[in-house]
């Protein structure tokens, strides 16, 4: 009896992971459009653009759907590979072959073409703080993924909302986030008053003195971003609207913007999408461009940009080694950059109205908030006239402050208006998770901080290759978690820690 009558080829596999492979460098072309269009591209090419990353789309979403593809993947169940990785990839390439099918070729490419046509007309709403320019091609958006959620509800068993979830962390949903939030709010209500307390009291400087010239602030983020780890012969940094970290493991695109006012901002942008960046590089080679070659989630990804950033780069450890550094770099006395003076602005705790700039005490209710709007909106209770009303009433509740315009409101992020619908979430469970990540490095490699305190990042980076990076998507969120520290999601470990940093005299 041959093979294709029982329905299995042993070359099967193979040619999967050859398609696979194929469909990864389009989305790769793709990732490197979108770097382009937020970075350098001028804004006569967005309809252009808007075209190109449509097709690319729709040829990826073929590649995968092809009845071919389909053939390969029965005959490859009914033999599986040896090979344990293997066997995970082939589980992710039914997962994505499933997930492809279920949404037509035809709402692919527009919803590619609406949200890289939304998301031009945001940049110039965004600079004009004025949401009614956006709220029409918003609308129009939020209409086509709603139809996108429902093609992937109806094959996961999943709601609309959590099927969104779904394509950033797999595994996790709305009935999980729901009471890790709430108890984070209940936290955050009676932890800022003190929080806000104990700071007043200290009352220090802030360090250095501006302006902070762009040119230094730019040699100083590569030169520190380097000595975390980021090569850049692999790797380059330049400006955007919004700061991300896109590309590819072996050609890193970073962006960030610079205020002359204030270094900081810059900095730990920088250093948070060095986080991100760290993690793609350090994924396992062996399965480049497979899916089990991937990271294992938005919210893995986002642990890995927070444990640089906020869990590191803010300690006490490294803010001694940071003084002398910025005070070379602007020319200025060490004493200006004393390790007290810089936590007063890098652990500086305020009810402010800029996610990307909010302290880590204050930020998961900025992603709280956003949360709650995204999931009305895709259940249709939130109509997108009314977002900047329902908006500025969120943040009155969560942190007491209202947004005196637009553009430090509901315009202020990228998301929603390039089609990121279920993405939110990902960044307070990150962070989460890099707090019980540095809890379990710290334990198991106790040379962390006097590491920090070189400047030397070698000791963490390596527990977190061999702890995250490695494994790719071989796991689960909660289940690399476990691996890595012995237990699931905990929010205790970031309260614990947020405790520890800002709750003691």
């Amino acid at each position: 009896m041959n093979d294709m009558a029982t329905n299995t080829d042993p070359r099967a596999y193979d040619r999967l992971t050859a398609r696979f492979a194929r469909m990864a460098t389009v989305e790769e072309a793709m990732s490197m459009l979108g770097w382009d269009q937020a970075a350098v591209m001028p804004d006569g090419g967005s309809d252009a653009r808007a075209d190109q990353l449509a097709v690319l789309s729709g040829l990826a979403h073929t590649m995968l759907t092809d009845t071919v593809a389909a053939e390969d993947l029965d005959a490859a169940e009914a033999a599986p590979p040896g090979d344990a990785s293997a066997r995970r990839n082939l589980e992710l390439m039914r997962r994505a072959h499933r997930q492809a099918n279920a949404v037509p070729g035809d709402l692919v490419e527009a919803l590619t073409r609406h949200a890289a046509t939304c998301e031009n007309i945001w940049r110039g709403a965004r600079k004009a703080s004025d949401f009614k320019m956006v709220a029409t091609p918003l609308a129009d958006l939020l209409a086509l993924t709603r139809e996108k959620a429902a093609a992937l509800a109806s094959v996961s068993g999943l709601d609309r909302y959590d099927a969104l979830i779904d394509t950033y962390q797999p595994g996790i949903t709305a009935g999980e986030i729901t009471p890790v939030f709430a108890r984070y709010e209940a936290f955050l209500r009676e932890a800022l008053p003190r929080a806000e307390a104990l700071q007043a009291a200290r009352d220090h400087q802030r360090p250095g003195a501006a302006p902070f010239a762009e040119a230094a602030q730019e040699a100083l983020c590569r030169r520190l971003a380097a000595q975390v780890g980021l090569d850049f012969t692999g790797a380059r940094l330049d400006r955007s609207t919004h700061p991300f970290c896109g590309g590819t493991p072996t050609d890193i695109r970073i962006t960030t913007r610079y205020d002359e006012a204030d270094f900081a901002s810059a900095l730990m942008g920088v250093l948070h999408e060095t986080g991100h960046a760290l993690y793609e590089a350090g994924l396992p080679r062996d399965h480049a461009r497979q899916p089990v070659g991937t990271a294992a989630g938005m919210a893995a990804h986002e642990s890995q940009s927070l444990i640089i950033e906020m869990q590191a780069a803010r300690s006490d450890a490294y803010l001694g080694f940071l003084g002398p550094v910025l005070a070379e770099a602007f020319g200025q006395e060490v004493a200006a950059f004393a390790p007290d003076r810089l936590a007063a602005r890098l652990r500086h705790v305020e009810r402010s109205f800029i996610r990307v700039e909010a302290d880590e005490m204050t930020y998961p209710a900025h992603v709280i908030l956003r949360y709650r709007l995204e999931a009305a909106m895709i259940a249709g209770d939130l109509a997108v006239t009314d977002l900047p009303g329902a908006w500025n009433e969120g943040m009155r509740d969560l942190l007491g402050i209202t947004p005196p315009d637009d553009a430090r409101g509901c315009l202020q992020d990228i998301h929603w208006y390039c089609g990121l619908f279920g993405y939110f979430p990902s960044y307070t469970l990150g962070a989460m998770a890099a707090a019980q990540l540095m809890a379990a490095a710290r334990s198991a490699v106790p040379t962390i901080d006097a590491g920090l305190a070189r400047g030397d990042f070698g000791p963490l980076l390596g527990w977190l290759r061999t702890h995250v990076h490695r494994h790719g998507a071989a796991y689960g969120f909660n289940d690399l978690l476990r691996q890595a520290t012995g237990k699931l999601l905990d929010p205790a470990d970031f309260e614990a820690h947020l405790t520890a940093r800002y709750l003691t005299a």
